[in-house]
């Protein structure tokens, strides 16, 4: 699977539990807190057996039936604040995460209720609404929730038993989603869209540098945006945090002159790039962009940047020269520019 799931994995190895990963703030510790072993569900589920891992690219089942809980419009708002952060959601588009949305059920908790056991099977993935749930792992308090996270999606990914035991200490509400449509959306949609992506990087001379797991894990840090004819995606003078590849659609550049007269002066198409010199340079956008048509970019942020695309940069250096070149087609004299995006 992507990077974001072997991310999530170590985290959860490696700290076990005690902070919720999927809205990056630490819960409350277990300091100073009566460490009683938490009581066994009296519903018992039955023991995993298998620690097989589910394979979106096996899956075959296109035609299932799209999952509706109904909900009320204040149900809706509540879910959509709960879920806005949380990290395995974050390569959803915006039709896929109503889908999320309207897969999810929201089951009240009472204080001492047992939401899940540890080395039972996994049956839902869970996000916290409200309330505050104890966190045991061996029957041991290691961490607690407190009205936001999410948890369980590791024994649903890997068909594993759970690791852990979650406990209510007061009353709540969290929404769950059922194994089978989580792996159908969240999975395999996600491994989907890294196909996707590794797909459209192949395209990308400036990339050819780069090894093949590189290549895939630029494809797990992308972001994908739309925007609608004539948005305006970068502008001229602005602080650079991000770079863009375009995926479908088209992209007009220009650059005001002295006069501050604005000329086009490029043409990015499905399968280009832009915003990279100004990451390269530290220096301000030298240059406006705008969308022509419907226009879909996945955008890239200055630190996967820096952090992924090291072996590019002697590439995109060289690039600096030919933009100059353009820019003096279109004004009549040699430009210093250091960043044409």
């Amino acid at each position: 699977m992507g990077s974001i799931f072997t991310k999530l994995t170590a985290w959860r190895r490696s700290e076990p539990i005690t902070s919720p990963p999927s809205v990056g703030e630490a819960p409350a510790t277990a300091e100073g807190k009566d460490q009683e072993p938490p009581m066994k569900n009296r519903y018992q589920r039955r023991k995993s057996v298998s620690a097989e891992r589910y394979d979106p690219e096996a899956d075959e089942d296109e035609g299932d039936q799209r999952v509706v809980h109904p909900k009320s419009d204040e149900q809706r708002k509540r879910l959509s604040e709960a879920v806005k952060n949380i990290l395995i959601f974050r390569s959803l588009d915006i039709e896929q995460m109503q889908e999320v949305i309207d897969a999810m059920f929201e089951k009240k908790t009472q204080p001492n209720e047992h939401v899940i056991d540890q080395g039972d099977d996994g049956d839902n993935f869970y996000v916290i609404d409200s309330g505050t749930y104890d966190i045991y792992v061996d029957d041991n308090l290691v961490g607690a929730y407190e009205n936001q996270g999410s948890f369980g999606e590791l024994a649903l990914m890997y068909n594993m038993p759970r690791a852990a035991t979650i406990i209510a200490t007061s009353a709540g509400s969290i929404w769950a989603m059922d194994r089978h449509t989580f792996r159908r959306i969240v999975l395999k949609n996600a491994f989907n869209k890294r196909k996707m992506y590794e797909n459209l990087l192949e395209t990308v001379p400036m990339l050819k540098t780069l090894e093949p797991y590189e290549r895939m894990n630029v494809a797990d840090a992308l972001i994908s945006k739309t925007y609608e004819d004539g948005t305006q995606i970068i502008k001229q003078g602005d602080t650079a945090d991000c770079m863009y590849f375009v995926e479908s659609g088209e992209v007009r550049i220009t650059v005001k002159n002295d006069s501050n007269d604005e000329k086009e002066v490029n043409r990015i198409k499905t399968g280009g790039y832009l915003g990279e010199l100004a990451l390269l340079t530290h220096k301000p956008r030298a240059a406006s962009a705008y969308a022509v048509g419907t226009t879909k970019c996945a955008v890239l942020d200055v630190q996967a940047f820096e952090r992924l695309l090291g072996p590019c940069m002697d590439v995109m250096k060289r690039n600096i020269d030919e933009y100059e070149e353009q820019l003096a087609q279109v004004f009549g004299s040699k430009v210093e520019i250091t960043d044409l995006r």
